[in-house]
């Protein structure tokens, strides 16, 4: 099936990258039984049309498994645990292969995706008056005594999905990493003698961390946030990182994981913040006329802040892997105009595909600094000590808040 294949595809650009071993690239979609399109009854397979957007989508999305290649029509991917929760049957578990990429409903629950629309095309292909199918994809429903999905059914789905357990993994990951280096810390190495094997690595990193950006911004009250700053900065760059292997989830290009930062960040922030800082909201150092105007600018500037953390994030690790599956899909649009166009324009694409992968690299370290760099920039700006403005009008007047 295409999607599967543009996956696979995916899959050998990044090999290339790394230079692990020179592979073929054939752009050819092939037609798939499980694939939603028109089917023959009598088994025939048609060329299923390729629609990038929904590649795209299903690529940077959130799901049940970590799907990595395909080869003759075998799937090649890890399973992930299915936990629900109804009313009608209490709490249920099972790992997601059991639906069969969604082909088969497994202890009264289905799991809707583009191969059950293609085995049951006369519901699954159901939309509602706006156009919009009835059964949205990725999304479990409990199954009705019609056999059919119930929408009135309710389900809490507390599945550990794609984004789920990669962050528990980055987790895992930077408790390891941290605690290992503490350990050699204790042990004198680094302070009695030098630095030895990923300590080695990882020091310039935290000492860059420690002057640039804690000391730079925070002035001597640096050491208090110096946790904070350095969970900031490899906690994101792990799952940047993380991110740049093929079948991976994008965790930094999804909303929800930038916005718990952002909101720390923000928290942080409010704590951080003295007299000095809401006396610049609520009384500007500008004349009296103009405090009306800029006192709503300044309380808007509150938000806005952790908001430009959080979109800058979000858009920077989502479009890389856009970009680079835009590239792969022009080959599979090509492939359906011209076989031979395909083969001749797919090293140029290719190519492009790697050198956005390796600038993806170094935005990985980038937004991991900017963040971390900004959050620190904020903190000190809230607890910066207060200035006499005396020979502006109006700002020696008490706040009242």
């Amino acid at each position: 099936m295409l999607v599967r294949s543009v996956k696979s595809l995916l899959v050998a650009v990044f090999s290339l990258s790394l230079l692990v071993s020179p592979l073929l690239l054939v752009a050819q979609p092939e037609g798939d039984n499980h694939q939603g399109g028109a089917h023959h009854e009598a088994g025939a397979e048609e060329e299923e049309k390729l629609d990038p957007a929904k590649t795209i989508i299903e690529h940077v999305s959130d799901g049940h498994e970590f799907h990595f290649f395909e080869v003759s029509k075998h799937s090649f991917s890890i399973p992930l645990p299915i936990i629900l929760y109804s009313p009608e049957k209490g709490w249920t578990s099972f790992m997601s292969s059991k639906f069969h990429h969604g082909t088969e409903a497994h202890q009264g629950y289905v799991w809707i995706t583009d191969h059950w629309r293609a085995h049951n095309p006369e519901i699954g292909k159901l939309k509602s008056a706006d156009g919009k199918f009835i059964y949205p994809n990725e999304k479990i429903y409990a199954l009705g005594a019609d056999g059919k999905p119930d929408l009135n059914a309710k389900v809490y789905d507390f599945s550990l999905t794609r984004n789920a357990t990669q962050v528990i993994i980055s987790v895992i990951l930077l408790i390891l990493m941290m605690t290992s280096i503490a350990k050699k810390y204790k042990k004198g190495i680094g302070h009695t003698s030098a630095p030895k094997g990923f300590q080695n690595a990882v020091e310039p990193v935290i000492t860059f961390v420690r002057d640039d950006v804690a000391k730079a911004n925070l002035g001597h009250s640096y050491e208090r946030y110096m946790p904070l700053l350095l969970t900031i900065f490899f906690f994101i760059l792990i799952n940047n990182l993380i991110a740049l292997v093929p079948g991976t989830a994008n965790v930094p290009g999804n909303i929800a994981f930038t916005a718990i930062l952002g909101i720390i960040s923000f928290i942080v922030i409010l704590f951080s913040s003295n007299k000095h800082f809401w006396g610049h909201i609520f009384n500007p150092p500008v004349p009296i006329g103009v405090k009306p105007i800029l006192i709503p600018v300044e309380i808007m500037g509150i938000f806005t802040k952790p908001f430009a953390l959080i979109i800058r994030l979000f858009a920077n690790m989502i479009s890389g892997h856009v970009i680079i599956l835009a590239f792969i899909c022009l080959i599979f649009i090509f492939g359906a105009m011209n076989k031979a166009l395909a083969f001749g324009t797919s090293p140029f694409f290719i190519a492009m595909a790697v050198f956005i992968y390796v600038i993806e690299v170094l935005v990985a370290f980038l937004q991991a600094y900017i963040f971390c760099n900004l959050t620190a920039v904020f903190i000190g700006q809230a607890f910066e000590g207060g200035h006499d403005h005396d020979d502006v009008p109006g700002h020696g007047d008490p706040v009242v808040v």
